[in-house]
């Protein structure tokens, strides 16, 4: 091999070392830091995704130089079913979940407050109550074993039925999924026949008639195709018959290990107004949704004001056992539910 030949062969060699050397640096400059895997229920084009949680994760890996990564995992992808959600995020199995807190009947209690009939205002003012409220009874009572990014509620439920709902008799037998403990003592004591299950079953189960009806907002009703399976939708003029309560929640060791300019990342996108934004977009969605069943010629029936007040009615008692049930368990349930009405009125002004 002559001199000049190996000269070459050296200098290409040295040439592309230092490229490798440039490749290997860039990379490991642009990896993230952390990453945190965040689980949910839905699908990834349905609204809380695509509006609430992508929008959430967008802005961490953005604020964070791109030192933070979430990979978002809908339709329950990392296995498990929704009731299983929150017990991931304590173990692990999740970093970062999204989920019902009626998922697990009875575990959160005090949520259960902002879910009584024709308690809400608006989901927005609601959201920041719950929030609030949490702060002061909950983060270390319920919440304690995982930390709290936000907690909502969605804008106002509605029932959605094959045969008209228009009195509170229609609801006689009726085999109606509601998403909570307390929607399903409302909807029995209403003579429905409350069916439990997670929203994601909801479609199957209309389709195979095991329910004939559901209670959930507009916004989620064009992901699961409810306007295709059921016509008729109950609506309740300016009052809200019920509303559910959300928990967004992520793994407290991987929150801790995290360094703190990270971790400050993480709180600057937590808390009251994150709450309530995400509450505020739930209710926004609701329109789209709304007037598609409208353009499909389904039959919304709007309740007068002196039908909602027989509904109205025929619930308070729903909200006297709850809070006798709260008491009588030490949770102070006319407690809870004065400050929660104090907190509606005062953000809902």
């Amino acid at each position: 091999m002559t001199t000049i030949r190996r000269g070459l062969l050296a200098a290409t060699g040295v040439a592309l070392a230092s490229a490798l050397s440039v490749g290997m640096m860039t990379t490991s400059t642009l990896a993230a830091d952390v990453t945190l895997r965040l689980h949910q229920f839905l699908p990834a084009q349905a609204n809380v995704p695509k509006h609430v949680l992508d929008p959430w994760a967008d802005k961490i890996e953005a604020e964070s130089n791109g030192r933070i990564k979430i990979q978002r995992f809908p339709s329950m992808q990392l296995g498990g079913k929704p009731p299983e959600l929150i017990d991931q995020a304590i173990d692990g199995v999740a970093d970062i979940v999204w989920t019902v807190a009626g998922y697990t009947p009875g575990r959160f209690p005090r949520t259960e407050v902002f879910e009584l009939p024709f308690t809400m205002t608006n989901a927005e003012a609601v959201s920041k109550a719950y929030w609030t409220l949490a702060e002061e009874t909950m983060l270390d009572a319920d919440f304690k074993d995982f930390k709290v990014i936000g907690v909502w509620v969605h804008g106002p439920g509605l029932i959605h039925s094959k045969t008209p709902i228009t009195s509170i008799g229609d609801l006689n037998g009726v085999k109606l999924r509601a998403p909570t403990r307390v929607t399903n003592i409302m909807f029995k004591g209403l003579g429905a026949t409350p069916v439990g299950m997670p929203v994601p079953a909801v479609p199957e189960a209309l389709s195979k008639g095991v329910i004939d009806a559901t209670v959930i907002p507009w916004e989620v009703t064009g992901a699961l195709k409810v306007p295709e399976l059921v016509h008729n939708h109950t609506t309740f003029g300016d009052e809200t018959l019920y509303t559910t309560s959300f928990i967004f929640a992520m793994n407290k060791d991987r929150y801790d290990a995290m360094p703190d300019d990270l971790k400050a990342v993480i709180d600057a996108n937590s808390g009251l107004e994150f709450s309530a934004f995400a509450g505020k977009q739930m209710q926004a969605d609701d329109e789209p949704s709304h007037q598609a069943a409208m353009k499909a010629g389904n039959n919304i029936i709007e309740l007068s004001p002196e039908q909602v007040a027989e509904w109205k009615a025929a619930t308070e008692q729903v909200k006297a056992d709850w809070i006798a049930d709260m008491d009588a368990k030490g949770l102070d349930g006319t407690g809870l539910y004065a400050r929660a009405m104090e907190l509606i009125a005062q953000f809902s002004n």
